[in-house]
């Protein structure tokens, strides 16, 4: 700790340390993320009239806390609700559930699989030849990310009380071989309006925005756009449908689909995309998403 202390220099740097080490609760929720937003977007945050896609994130972290998207965001529990809703064929098998890491039974385990924490968002281990697998330094990561805290980094308080495993799925491939490819849909109560088409799990990860006629959008968040367009997916208009079912009463929600094989599945519910901490650009796409979203309570609609 006092290593790290030494490389903060400034007044912003010191704050931002001490905000992520310690997430002080004294604090009310609002001046935290306040804080927060102004040490990871270098400008202020303005809740009283917020007006840009990343603002109103903000907002909506405050003031939009409906109890069921704990559920949603739940890597494990919102499988019962998709099935429900879309069918178990939109399901991804999960293999095993455990709630702690010396629970896992690799010898139980097919030679391929994928295990992720329920409660966070970057905890995904691919195993693609179980021989190989270093059991032990699998059970320490796990041990570490099962205390992670992953609603503290950007205020995201839907993962706070979601009851902590580690998920074990079906190793899912396309015959195309390739990294699997992600369809992430914002949706603005209830109606889809930008997708964009990305593999996250590339060597070189793209990322490339379209409307709801597969027209490019100008848009550039993290990854760069493809020096190639991509094709319009054959399951484009039956995802939009989904995503608009799965999207009704909620003011703002990505909804994520892969593709395997000519099938849908169902990836995940993201209520605030990167934190709304990250950077769109142009900004011209800041405002004009800010746009879309109608800010409310979605527990007194």
């Amino acid at each position: 700790m006092l290593n790290r202390l030494k490389l903060v220099k400034t007044p912003r740097e010191f704050w931002g340390w001490f905000l992520y080490r310690f997430n002080p609760s004294w604090m009310s929720d609002r001046l935290r993320l306040e804080m927060k937003y102004l040490y990871r977007m270098r400008e202020h945050l303005d809740l009283d009239h917020p007006a840009t896609f990343n603002e109103k994130l903000q907002w909506l972290k405050l003031y939009d806390r409906n109890p069921k998207y704990t559920m949603m965001v739940d890597k494990y529990l919102v499988k019962d609700y998709i099935a429900r809703t879309l069918g178990e064929e939109h399901v991804i098998p999960t293999l095993a559930v455990y709630k702690s890491a010396d629970d896992i039974d690799f010898d139980a385990l097919p030679d391929q699989f994928v295990m992720k924490c329920n409660h966070d968002s970057h905890s995904v281990t691919v195993c693609r030849d179980k021989s190989k697998l270093n059991r032990d330094a699998v059970r320490e990561y796990y041990r570490k990310r099962l205390q992670f805290e992953a609603f503290e980094v950007c205020e995201e308080w839907a993962y706070k009380d979601v009851p902590r495993r580690i998920l074990v799925e079906k190793y899912m491939e396309d015959t195309s071989g390739d990294a699997l490819m992600d369809y992430k849909w914002f949706c603005f109560d209830g109606e889809p309006k930008i997708m964009y088409m990305s593999r996250d799990a590339s060597k070189h990860p793209t990322t490339d925005f379209f409307d709801m006629d597969f027209n490019p959008l100008p848009i550039k968040m993290q990854d760069p756009n493809s020096e190639v367009l991509p094709e319009k997916p054959a399951q484009f208009e039956e995802m939009k449908s989904m995503a608009r079912r799965l999207s009704q009463g909620i003011p703002q929600v990505r909804v994520d689909f892969y593709v395997i094989n000519d099938q849908i599945y169902f990836g995940e519910f993201t209520f605030y995309h990167c934190g709304g901490m990250q950077k769109i650009k142009p900004e011209e796409w800041n405002v004009r998403m800010g746009e879309m979203i109608r800010l409310y309570d979605s527990t007194k609609a």
